[in-house]
């Protein structure tokens, strides 16, 4: 009998190590002069939003969806908000390297899925802050796994 593949969730360590690594990220968010701008008035419960935020994307359970509204809640989160490529670069290295500092799984794998997620996720909250975006009420919540993306896909121009 073979074992199942995990989940990226399970992968990295469950909901604790991403409550971990959210809590540690938003600290570290402070001394950077780039992103804490962006964070100045996040409220004391984001840390634990983006941990349940990810570990559903991950393949962990639908707590964020049956909360806050999936998807469509995470964008309208960014609308209006400005972001640029440099504040988007700057909080996906820090995020990278907090996942080091606690040691989160740093197999190729895993990293590979996670930085893949990362990126596509950051160039779209970068998109979804320009001025006339707007949140699709229907937008599925994406989900990761290895080496697949099972989420929304719109091609450019489509």
């Amino acid at each position: 009998m073979t074992n199942p593949v995990p989940t990226l969730y399970e992968w990295a360590g469950s909901l604790d190590a991403l409550n971990r690594l959210t809590a540690r990220f938003y600290e570290r968010v402070h001394d950077d002069e780039i992103l804490a701008p962006i964070f100045a008035h996040m409220d004391a419960e984001h840390p634990q939003h983006v941990a349940a935020f990810l570990a559903e994307v991950l393949g962990g359970p639908a707590e964020y969806s049956a909360s806050h509204g999936g998807h469509p809640h995470m964008i309208r989160q960014h609308l209006n908000r400005h972001l640029t490529q440099p504040q988007r670069r700057a909080w996906v290295a820090l995020l990278l390297d907090t996942a080091d500092e606690l040691g989160l799984p740093d197999d190729p794998e895993f990293r590979s899925a996670l930085v893949g997620y990362l990126e596509w996720g950051s160039r779209l909250a970068v998109l979804n802050s320009q001025d006339g975006a707007q949140a699709e009420e229907n937008a599925p919540m994406p989900r990761w796994g290895w080496g697949e993306v099972k989420g929304p896909y719109t091609p450019p121009g489509g």
